[in-house]
This record gives C-alpha cells, sequence and structure tokens, in this order.
C-alpha cells in the first residue's frame, strides 16, 4: 500500500502583522507564507527581533494577524481565542505551580478541561513515564532543578495531547550540558508522541540538532526554508550563510550557467562549478559562499583554486582553523580536522594554495 501524502498541520498565508499606528507603525511581520508538515520538529530560527516569537504567538493566539489567513488542517483560527485552538505552549519561564507537585501540576490543565478523573490519572501516569520523572510525582516543583522543572513544563503541555506544540526558546535557561541533553530529549518526545513541533530559538546549534526542516527569519520575513543539511550547505542568502556556521564570501565573475550550476572565475583566475539557489540567475559578478571544512590547503601554485599567505593558526582539540591572506587582500578559513593524515603543517608566513572543489561552492542570491 502506498504511503499517505503528509499533510500540513499549520498553514500561514501572507500574514502581516504591525504592532501600532501611523508613524509609530513597527511591521513585526511582513507578509509571511509557510507551510508545517504533520508530525515534523520545524524550528523557526533567527536573531532577536526577526519575528519568530510573533509568528508563534500567532499560531497559539496571544496576538492576531493584521493580515492573512493561519489555517489548522485547513481551518482558519486566525480569530478564534487560544483556549479554543488545539494547541498548547511552552515558554522560556516555565509557569508552574511551585506549591504544587509533579504530578499536580501536570493534571491542572486536564481539569480545566474537566476531564474525567480517571483519565486524568491515567494521563498523568503516561507523561511521568514519557519524561521520565515518576520517581519525584510528589515533589513540589520548587524542589526540583531546572532541567526537571523544564521536563514537567513538556509533560502539562502534552497531557491533553494538543494536535500542536509550540515552544519558545524553552532551552535558553539551562546551562550547555543540560541543554545539550534535553535537545536530544525533546527530539525523542516529539517522535514519540508523533505531535507537531514548532520550536523558536536564536541558537543555530539547537535548530541543526533538533530540526526536520528549519525557517531562518530575518527583519520579518522568512528568507530560506530546508532541512537542516539544506539551510547549512545550500543556504540561498547571505545572511542565512552568515548566521548559521562559519562562512568565506567570494566575489567571483560569472562565465556561464547551465541549468543549476554556474562556472565561475575567481580572482586567481581559476575556474570552479558552483551550485546555483533556485531562481536566482546571477549577474555578470556574484558572491560564493564556502564552508571552511569544505575546502583543502593544497601547495601554492595552479592546481590551486586560490593562493595566498598562512596569516594564523588556531589549534582548537579535534580540528585547526587556517586563516589565509589570498593575493587578492581577502581572507579565507581553512578548517581542518587533526588526525595522523591531516595534511601539510603550516605555520603563520608561509605561503599556500586554498583547493575548492566543486561541491563545496554555493552561489548566493544577488
Amino acid at each position: 500500500m502506498p504511503d499517505q501524502p503528509q499533510r500540513d498541520a499549520i498553514d500561514v498565508r501572507g500574514v502581516r502583522k504591525v504592532f501600532g499606528a501611523g508613524d509609530y507603525a513597527v511591521t513585526a511581520l511582513d507578509t509571511v507564507s509557510v507551510s508545517i508538515r504533520e508530525n515534523e520538529f520545524f524550528t523557526l530560527l533567527g536573531p532577536s527581533g526577526c519575528g519568530k516569537t510573533t509568528l508563534l504567538r500567532l499560531i497559539a493566539g496571544f496576538e492576531y494577524p493584521s493580515e492573512g489567513e493561519i489555517l489548522l488542517y485547513g481551518q482558519d483560527i486566525a480569530g478564534l481565542p487560544p483556549h479554543k485552538r488545539p494547541v498548547n505552549t511552552v515558554f522560556q519561564s516555565y509557569a508552574l505551580f511551585p506549591h504544587m507537585t509533579v504530578a499536580e501540576n501536570i493534571s491542572f490543565g486536564l481539569e480545566m478541561l474537566n476531564r474525567p478523573k480517571d483519565e486524568i490519572k491515567t494521563r498523568v501516569s503516561e507523561m511521568l513515564s514519557l519524561v521520565r520523572m515518576e520517581e519525584l510525582a510528589n515533589r513540589r516543583t520548587s524542589q526540583i532543578s531546572g532541567g526537571q522543572q523544564q521536563r514537567v513544563a513538556l509533560a502539562r503541555a502534552l497531557a491533553p495531547q494538543p494536535k500542536v506544540l509550540l515552544l519558545d526558546e524553552p532551552l535558553s535557561a539551562l546551562d550547555y550540558k543540560l541543554r545539550k541533553g534535553m535537545q536530544i530529549e525533546l527530539k525523542r518526545l516529539q517522535h514519540e508522541t508523533g505531535i507537531t513541533f514548532i520550536f523558536v530559538t536564536h541558537d543555530q546549534e539547537e535548530a541543526l540538532t533538533m530540526s526536520d526542516r528549519i525557517a531562518v527569519m530575518s527583519a520579518g520575513k522568512i528568507l530560506q526554508v530546508g532541512s537542516p543539511r539544506d539551510i547549512y550547505d545550500r543556504p540561498a542568502e547571505r545572511f542565512v550563510a552568515d548566521f548559521i556556521g562559519e562562512s568565506n564570501f567570494i566575489e567571483a565573475d560569472v562565465v556561464g550557467v547551465d541549468h543549476d550550476r554556474a562556472t565561475m572565475r575567481l580572482s586567481s583566475g581559476a575556474e570552479i562549478s558552483a551550485a546555483m539557489a533556485k531562481g536566482s540567475p546571477p549577474s555578470a559578478r556574484a558572491t560564493l559562499v564556502v564552508r571552511p571544512e569544505h575546502a583543502r590547503i593544497v601547495p601554492e601554485g595552479a592546481a590551486a583554486s586560490l593562493n595566498g599567505t598562512v596569516e594564523n593558526v588556531v589549534y582548537l582539540g579535534t580540528d585547526t582553523h587556517f586563516h589565509i591572506k589570498i593575493d587578492d587582500g581577502s581572507t579565507f578559513v581553512v578548517r581542518q580536522q587533526n588526525s595522523a593524515d591531516a595534511g601539510p603543517s603550516l605555520s603563520p608566513g608561509l605561503r599556500a594554495g586554498v583547493l575548492i572543489s566543486s561541491d563545496a561552492a554555493q552561489l548566493l542570491r544577488s
């Protein structure tokens, strides 16, 4: 039997959100459209003020759009109040009741929905097992750690079985090691429950670790939507390439275009092939992006894509970063993994070449 096509859980269509009026009007979202699939871990990623939390609040019902539609499984919910939407939210501050036990916090929402007592008891037990907190069921939330409080907040939000769970930077208050562990836990919870998760963060590592797809936002717009690998390896815009990971930007001349690839001439005279973003026919001169780990250091000469002088060598344990001053005056960084066959040993002042393979460069939209 063929697989059923995946449905859209959330469909945002041409949504604008303006706060204030007249000279004081601020456009938080500028005609945003995006579809979020059923059972997907979808992340809204961007810097502070980009509109990601505003979009989350519109889906939750805490704000209403100035224009556009928000559909939940095909039903327009843009005008519905929060309590009439099958959606729950986990905030940065977990908003737990400190005088209540873990189990009482989880059951609270179910009691407000007037669920039968037997159903509440069963559901609380299921949630405690899901977040692995059975032994702490009768402890007050003021007596447990930050990571445990976050698990309780997740369990409470999942207990009513919402169709969509919204998460507004819920890991930001945790320390680094605990945050890393909770990233894995969140992905496990999403997989086990099958609920659509929409996660808001400014942390690129969080987005890459957990997401099925990522929407990168800036200044109230969605610039690119794709899988973590797509976003990282094939950024379409300079902002996306610059915001996620480290990048080398190269100005080059367009020699020719063939379908989804362009032949580019670098300042050294060498020509390389670069992938093109969809819908972005290049002008005569364009910008390439190359990730530091996608280039290699080679001996200086005609076989190199670029030539230059080593300016700095930074050892980072698992890898080493070589900062090379290219002959055209620009700086190029190569990240080389430290291993027994790591390649040539270089020190500042030595000449070297940089080899950019045909699958390493991406042409950015003008």
